[in-house]
This record gives C-alpha cells, sequence and structure tokens, in this order.
C-alpha cells in the first residue's frame, strides 16, 4: 500500500534516534562530570565564602544533571512506545481493509448467478428483439503472471467498486474467478459497449498505479458477434479452465 508507513524506515529512524539519545547521554555526563570534577576542590577543599551555599549549589548541579539524563531516556522509551503503538494500529488497520475487501467479494454475484441473469437477458433481448453485450474483465499483474497474495483481493475489491460506480441500475457484474469479472449490459449494442469498456479503462487506472495491475476488457455483443446463447457461454467457459477449482473466499466469523 502506498499510503502506509514503512516497517524497515521506521525501525532505521528508532536505531538513529537511540544512537542520539546514546550520544546525548554521554555528553551531557562528559561535560557534567568534568565540570563537577573542577568545581570539588572549591566547594569542599578550598571552599570561598558560605561553603553550604556552593555545597548546595554543587549537588543541585549534579541532581539537575541526573534529571536532565533521565529526561533523555524516558523521551527514548516513549518514542519507542509511540512506534510500537503506530505499527500495531497500522496492522489492525491493514487487517480490517482486507477483511472488508474479502467480504465484498464474498458478497458479489457469483456463477450461478451469473449463468442465470445471462440466460435470462439473452431470452429478453432475441424475444423483444433487442440487443444485449457482455464484458468480460480479465485481471493480471502489469508485469506478469504472480502469486496471489492478500493485496490482490484489496485489489480486485477496489477494481469491482471502480467497475460498480459505471454501471447503469440495469447493468450487474459477476465475480467468475479469483480475477475474472462478468458485467451483462442489457440493451446495449456493440459500439456503445466498447464506449462502456474504454470508460472502465479510464476508472481502473487508480487501481492499476496502485496495485501494479491490468485489465483486459473484451466485449461480446449479441447478434453482431454472437448468434445463440451456447456460442456466448462458449466465450465465458473458455476463460474459466483456471478457474474451475476456485474456491469463494469464507468470511471470517466472529
Amino acid at each position: 500500500m502506498a499510503a502506509t508507513l514503512n516497517r524497515a524506515e521506521l525501525d532505521r529512524l528508532e536505531k538513529r534516534e537511540l544512537q542520539l539519545t546514546i550520544l546525548a547521554v554521554v555528553l551531557v555526563l562528559v561535560l557534567a562530570g568534568g565540570l563537577a570534577a573542577f568545581m570539588y576542590p572549591l566547594v569542599f577543599l578550598h571552599p570561598i565564602g558560605n561553603k553550604w551555599t556552593l555545597r548546595v549549589a554543587f549537588f543541585g548541579f549534579c541532581g539537575l544533571t541526573l534529571l536532565f539524563v533521565g529526561y533523555l531516556l524516558e523521551r527514548q522509551r516513549t518514542v519507542r512506545q509511540l512506534k510500537q503503538q503506530l505499527l500495531a494500529e497500522l496492522e489492525r488497520n491493514m487487517t480490517l481493509q482486507h477483511q472488508a475487501s474479502v467480504d465484498l467479494l464474498h458478497s458479489m454475484p457469483d456463477q450461478s448467478h451469473f449463468w442465470d441473469r445471462l440466460t435470462m437477458e439473452f431470452r429478453r433481448a432475441m424475444t423483444m428483439q433487442k440487443t444485449l453485450s457482455l464484458l468480460l474483465v480479465k485481471a493480471k499483474a502489469a508485469g506478469g503472471p504472480a502469486k496471489p497474495n492478500q493485496d490482490d483481493d484489496a485489489a480486485w475489491s477496489d477494481a469491482a467498486k471502480a467497475m460498480s460506480r459505471k454501471l447503469r441500475p440495469t447493468d450487474s457484474i459477476y465475480r467468475l474467478g479469483p480475477d475474472i469479472f462478468a458485467l451483462v449490459l442489457p440493451g446495449t449494442d456493440s459500439l456503445n459497449a466498447k464506449r462502456i469498456a474504454f470508460r472502465l479503462q479510464e476508472e481502473l487506472q487508480d487501481v492499476r498505479a496502485k496495485y501494479a495491475k491490468a485489465f483486459d476488457i473484451t466485449p461480446h455483443n449479441y447478434p453482431q458477434d454472437v448468434q445463440s446463447a451456447h456460442e456466448l457461454e462458449d466465450i465465458v467457459k473458455s476463460l474459466l479452465p483456471e478457474a474451475q477449482e476456485w474456491e469463494r473466499p469464507v468470511p471470517a466469523t466472529n
């Protein structure tokens, strides 16, 4: 995540803070010890004036020195505690964000809902002689194949939210696999489907930059590209072999 703090950077800053604190303590002790050594003969061996006043000043100086050293050490301990609290809060926020992403992906309609909706919309389009478009969105790492990780859930979740913002009330979005989405667009011809695909690519730019993901969006239209529901189903199924054994994430229970 771009906005998160770097643990290694925090460790480096804490180490530098500790080094500066130790250096400050050593300098204070050396300077104070040297001054006390020069003051000792004048206070205890050859006092000039009121010796009790000199001794009070001497012990007061030593006490202030010790208090200042204690302040420096306490400050270092406070900085360390603040760092630990910051990291704990950061990890908690990241966990909550990840769980929210998983919950959103889990709540999205899956393949079973998709096939029912696609069949219904195709029959309606064929009966009423209207158009029907299907957008298939294949997500992948921008640099090539990569192993799934927790950031993927956040990436796909943000992608789903970004695409949902561009949908009409009659449109619907489905998650067919870990990295495959389908958008059913009733009453949309081929040209408008391509325009919507272009707008979706623009909407996904932030997700692409944030998570280093790429999105291939392919539009398919009835009756221009396909003539039957089976042809449309075959196109969708051609993208699913890698997702056949995919299991939807189970949300955490409290």
